[in-house]
């Protein structure tokens, strides 16, 4: 898996390699009051001929989100109305599902509405690997996650979930995905072919999903990431990281029992119950 920074990608340099043509995504709810941040510099790139489609995918919000996207220049679309025959948006990694059903590019990219430091460099650092490394299929962003907290500001202390969950548990079960420095970054872009080959989990699960099975049907070295210095967004309590972490999880055991690979005995030594030890002096 190889390692770039954006500053690697300048638009210039992707304007020049890019062959086909090139699609961004922004998921969104309810982000009227971050989603100009995000847009404009995307449209920017589009009116300047780097990428040729901006797409918000909206879901429904009430805060007049689609609006001010549509004002900017971004093509729109509401998540409830793509593929609607599935019934209710179930979250972050079903409406990237259905978004892939309006994107044309052969180069797709995916990025975070909330993101407060969002520039052009996102996603030309992640289509940057694709337009100019024909080998590369899949690019995850990654980044310095500060921490915002009773008014003080911890310079790393951000991405609870993927340091406490998601990292340890690649290291125990997927060990050559440990180099992975953000597994959950919804900062995403691949061939569009490619992501019409997976499934896509719905909710919080996408990110671990396709990471996983991504890497099962091309391999590592079809795999980048690229530094994009800093995110920071809205942190939520920590109680409303459990279902999260389960979501995590959970499509890690998923695919963990399709491969059979939950069999076995665990690996972590324990101590007999201090009742059964003297059985067990006796029996040798």
């Amino acid at each position: 898996m190889r390692t770039f920074h954006h500053s690697d990608f300048p638009a210039d340099r992707l304007l020049a390699d890019r062959r086909g043509s090139i699609s961004v995504c922004v998921p969104a709810r309810q982000e009227a009051a971050n989603i100009a941040r995000v847009v404009a510099p995307l449209v920017a790139l589009r009116e300047a001929g780097v990428i040729d489609q901006v797409v918000v995918a909206d879901a429904d919000s009430a805060d007049g989100t689609a609006a001010i996207a549509s004002d900017l220049g971004a093509e729109v679309h509401r998540q409830s109305a793509l593929l609607p025959e599935f019934g209710p948006v179930l979250g972050k990694g079903d409406a990237m599902w259905r978004a892939l059903t309006v994107l044309r590019g052969d180069l797709v990219c995916f990025v975070d509405a909330d993101s407060e430091d969002f520039g052009a460099h996102f996603a030309l650092g992640l289509l940057g690997p694709l337009a100019c490394e024909p080998d590369v299929q899949f690019v995850k962003g990654f980044y310095r996650r500060p921490f915002k907290a009773n008014g003080t500001t911890q310079p790393n202390g951000g991405g609870r979930v993927t340091e406490l969950t998601a990292r340890p548990l690649l290291q125990a079960f997927h060990p050559e995905l440990a180099a992975v420095h953000q597994p959950l970054a919804g900062e995403i872009a691949a061939r569009r072919e490619l992501l019409e080959r997976m499934a896509f989990a719905t909710g919080y699960a996408v990110e671990m999903g396709l990471l996983l099975d991504v890497h099962a049907a091309v391999g590592l070295d079809a795999l980048a990431q690229v530094d994009l210095d800093v995110r920071q967004n809205r942190h939520q309590p920590l109680e409303d990281l459990a279902p999260m972490a389960a979501a995590v999880l959970g499509a890690l055991t998923d695919r963990l029992r399709r491969d059979g690979r939950l069999a076995g005995e665990p690996e972590g030594l324990e101590r007999p119950p201090l009742s059964e030890l003297a059985a067990l002096r006796r029996a040798g």
